[in-house]
């Protein structure tokens, strides 16, 4: 096998986009995921490219496992991104990671990185999930064993740990001011992100985190961000078809749709790569784009994949092109979210709305339904229950949202503890022997996900229990029917 890596990329009669001998490291990176691969890396490649200021390379750091280290480390950074789908172009080699951290294994290092005086920008793709917070109150989940360790003076394996204990590091250093970016999909990520390191100071002990709070609210900030690109998980198969294209091996390779987006609060506490030259666009207000995406997007993904596993759908092209499941996203869409949203200056809500709905159904993509449906606990929260409020606010029924949390509640009825998600143990626990709407609808919303006002209101449980016995029933046509009144 001829893996790819600068020397086998050589032979081949090529060179990185980059000059890789001036590229220096300017941005720390954690959670180096697919998503990262296909997004916030090729923007920062695009970034320096379009400017020629080559400081930006990226320390990549993996979160929950080194694979993707044992990925590219071997590959010197290297990676290639294929795109599918109407408008793709030809694979890529993105150059624009100059080392690779194994977070799990070598805490220490990311820390240090982190407080090293080159870095400017921290940027972050962990997952909801990967914030360690409670799901009802967005606080730092101080219970947490991975969290408590943290505080407690060990090499720092969560996400807000190495960035409280990284951000110490510059502090006592005296290395300077730094951004610290989140990309994840949470409403108000960056400011989530600045009260969760705010959290964590605050439980350090006497005046370590007095000193680090002071710091840094004088030295440190957090901009929201908004960040959209459906990258699936690469399959055995995809692996095999890049190297066919690349004439190289690449084990770190991703596949992705060929739209992207980055919309990004211009909110800098020190110097940053020129994103916009790469077609990212800076607002001094991420929020409406951020909740358009989130209500609209994400909330329609996460529907169609509970009603498509219910369904027996694999894939969600497979649901998309479902005449019950598509109407369904659609009529969340259209009554719910997008009636109850502050739409962004110029954007059209209809075409946007009907813009996702193609991208859903490209097949070239594989995006499966049991992928988009892992971690649905910390998912339901930002993508659905803003839209239920604001339904019950308006007096009205939350239909549509409540059909994607019965879906959700019935996926975890039925996987029970093998469900993918970080409060697996914890729903399993909740479930009772019966798993009847009856029984599981109110365990479920005493799971600390939903909101008291939200638990006690009989127009959003009702439909919940409703949909619930429809979808237990396994009665398709019955199903298609009530969605389509």
């Amino acid at each position: 096998m001829n893996r790819l890596d600068l020397a086998s990329l050589g032979r081949s009669g090529r060179s990185p986009a980059l000059d890789r001998k001036s590229l220096r490291t300017g941005v720390v990176h954690l959670g180096a995921g697919a998503f990262f691969r296909a997004h916030t890396a090729v923007y920062t490649e695009d970034a320096m490219l379009a400017t020629g200021d080559t400081s930006w390379g990226i320390s990549a750091v993996t979160g929950r496992s080194a694979r993707v280290w044992e990925q590219l480390a071997p590959q010197d950074g290297l990676f290639s991104v294929t795109e599918r789908g109407s408008g793709s172009g030809a694979a890529r080699v993105v150059s624009s990671v100059t080392e690779t951290l194994a977070g799990p294994r070598d805490p220490l290092a990311v820390v240090e990185r982190i407080g090293d005086p080159g870095t400017r920008v921290v940027t972050l793709t962990v997952t909801e999930k990967g914030y360690r917070a409670d799901p009802l109150t967005g606080r730092l989940d101080l219970g947490d064993p991975a969290v408590r360790a943290d505080l407690d003076g060990a090499p720092p394996l969560t996400s807000v740990g190495q960035v409280a204990r990284g951000l110490q590091l510059r502090m006592l250093r005296d290395a300077g001011p730094v951004s610290v970016v989140s990309c994840d999909n949470l409403s108000g990520n960056g400011d989530r992100l600045g009260a969760l390191v705010a959290d964590f100071a605050d439980a350090l002990p006497g005046s370590e985190g007095d000193r680090l709070r002071t710091w840094v609210g004088r030295s440190v900030s957090f901009p929201n961000t908004m960040v959209d690109r459906m990258v699936p998980a690469t399959t055995p198969e995809d692996l095999d078809l890049v190297e066919g294209a690349l004439g190289l091996r690449d084990e770190a390779a991703v596949i992705a749709e060929p739209f992207r987006q980055w919309v990004v609060e211009d909110r800098f506490a020190a110097d940053r790569p020129r994103w916009e030259s790469a077609g990212a666009l800076f607002t001094d207000d991420v929020r409406p784009w951020e909740e358009t995406k989130l209500r609209v997007l994400n909330a329609g993904h996460s529907l169609l994949a509970y009603l498509g596993l219910a369904l027996g759908h694999r894939t969600i092209a497979e649901c998309a092109a479902d005449t019950a499941a598509a109407e369904a996203v659609h009529r969340l869409i259209h009554e719910e979210a997008l009636p109850s949203l502050r739409l962004p200056g110029g954007l059209d809500g209809p075409a946007y709305a009907e813009s996702v709905l193609a991208r859903f159904a490209n097949p070239a993509l594989g995006h499966t339904t049991a992928k988009v449906a892992a971690d649905g606990s910390q998912k339901i929260g930002p993508r659905l229950l803003p839209t239920v409020r604001a339904v019950l606010d308006g007096g009205g029924e939350p239909r549509w949202s409540a059909l994607a949390v019965a879906a959700w509640m019935h996926h975890v009825a039925t996987a029970g503890p093998r469900v993918e998600d970080p409060l697996a143990a914890t729903l399993a626990g909740l479930l009772p022997d019966r798993r009847r709407a009856a029984d599981v609808v109110p365990r479920l919303m005493g799971a600390g996900i939903f909101p008291g006002e939200v638990v006690a209101d009989a127009l959003f449980t009702g439909p919940v229990t409703h949909w619930y016995e429809l979808i237990d029933a396994a009665d398709t046509r019955a199903l298609g029917k009530e969605i389509a009144l």
